[in-house]
């Protein structure tokens, strides 16, 4: 069976509150903008995911919310996985390794460094940097996410909004 793996790094947060904490920062006016063009592009090339998986950190809920409306994705069943924040990437793997074996389709909507690290260890390609609102997705021809291993993704698409 296919396996596919959505990356997405949220979109530009807004530095503008120096109250508020790493975690509660929301998105400026880009990253909004961002967000709702990925899901966009996403919806136009008619992506579909069974589950999505997200940082319940502010800015990552915002673009997790923004790019499931887009293609049609109920936010209700976004899932808020604490260990995304400021996660390793033996965290990350991890989160990968124990997603349900009934779902062949997820996205993970997170932070770097770690989503850029996740990629290179998962990928069969490489990249320096998944900039803000990146998506890329990565196919697997595993039977289960725990029998994923270091480089057996096939980079499927990387897409960022600064691309086109």
């Amino acid at each position: 069976m296919r396996r596919m793996l959505t990356l997405v790094r949220h979109a530009k947060s807004s530095w503008n509150n120096d109250s508020l904490s790493d975690f509660d920062r929301p998105l400026n006016n880009r990253g909004l903008k961002n967000a709702l063009e990925m899901g966009r592009r996403l919806a136009d090339a008619s992506y579909a995911v069974q589950n999505i998986i997200s940082s319940p950190a502010a800015r990552a809920i915002t673009t997790s919310s923004i790019i499931a409306t887009e293609i049609g994705f109920d936010t209700k069943q976004i899932v808020l996985n604490d260990g995304i924040y400021n996660a390793s990437l033996d965290s990350l793997i991890n989160i990968v390794s124990n997603i349900d074996d009934r779902v062949s389709s997820a996205m993970l909507v997170g932070h770097n460094p770690g989503f850029t690290s996740l990629f290179n260890i998962l990928s069969n390609a490489k990249i320096d940097n998944m900039p803000t609102c990146s998506v890329v997705q990565i196919q697997f021809d595993k039977d289960t996410w725990a029998s994923i291993t270091e480089h057996s993704g096939k980079l499927i698409d990387f897409d960022y909004p600064k691309k086109v």
